[in-house]
Formats: structure tokens, C-alpha cells, sequence
């Protein structure tokens, strides 16, 4: 039915559970993986006069996102190489994951996204949504949410 899965981490318990989950599905069903990290872009930010100005320069925040993004897709690809399901990864510099995650989905050549249910709870919910209900939202492959 799926073989090819795009499965966005960003390195937190929740996500690393889901990555676990991830890799036991794709072995089941025969399929592959492309773990996928949207990177921060670097902020920009306009101070005042007198204000203190951030020491990092771009270069190097963009950087220590690529070190961040490396270290969290190579622990998942190893949990997959481990179980013997073929893997790839993907990162991409994005301040909006969910336009990132479906995007990367096309890139890939993925039929399937299993993500994580980052929902938030309450009033905020309503207002802000969570990341993984706005790829429920704007995905035109299935989307499955683990919990």
C-alpha cells in the first residue's frame, strides 16, 4: 500500500517515540523512510538604539542548525538501518514546518507522512493549531498521526 514514508522529527520525546513507531511501520509494511528537520531560519530581529545585539552571525547560526539537523536525522536513520528498513533524510531551512513537511513530502516522492500529534491544547488550539493539523489540513497524500 505505502512504500515510501516521509517522517518529520525535530529531535523532542515525543517525535523520537514517533520515529520508533515510524521504523517498526515501515518494516511491517515493506516500505522506506525519509526522516525530514526543518531548520530555523536565522531571526531577525530590529533593536533599538542601545539594545544588545545577538553575538551569532548568520553563517554561524545557520551552522549550529545544520549540526542540529545532522545529529537528529542520523540518530533516526540509525534506529532504521538498525531494523534493516532503507532510509534517506532530508533537511531544508523553513520558519513554517507544516509548508516545509509538504513540500518535502514531493521532494521525496512520499506517499504517506507519519508525524507525530504535536497538538496543542485548549483556547490555544483554536488559535494557533498545531503543525501536525495544518499538514492534516493542506496534504494531498494520506497523513498519519501517531500518538
Amino acid at each position: 500500500m505505502f512504500k515510501h514514508i516521509l517522517v518529520p522529527t525535530d529531535g523532542s520525546e515525543l517525535s523520537t517515540g514517533t520515529v520508533k513507531r515510524a521504523v517498526e511501520f515501515a518494516k511491517e509494511i515493506g516500505a522506506k523512510i525519509t526522516f525530514f528537520f526543518a531548520k530555523p531560519d536565522y531571526p531577525v530581529a530590529f533593536y533599538g538604539e542601545g539594545a544588545l545585539i545577538d553575538p551569532t552571525t548568520p553563517e554561524k547560526f545557520a551552522a549550529m542548525a545544520e549540526q542540529q539537523a545532522q545529529e537528529i536525522l542520523n540518530a533516526a536513520k540509525q534506529q532504521a538501518q538498525a531494523s534493516g528498513v532503507a532510509c534517506a533524510s532530508l533537511s531544508v531551512v523553513s520558519d513554517i514546518p507544516y509548508e516545509a513537511i509538504i513540500d518535502a513530502t514531493t521532494k521525496a516522492g512520499c506517499d504517506l507522512v507519519f508525524m507525530a500529534s504535536h497538538g496543542r491544547r485548549g483556547f490555544s488550539a483554536l488559535l494557533l493549531g498545531s503543525e501536525t493539523q495544518k499538514v492534516l489540513t493542506h496534504s494531498k497524500v494520506p497523513v498519519l498521526v501517531f500518538r
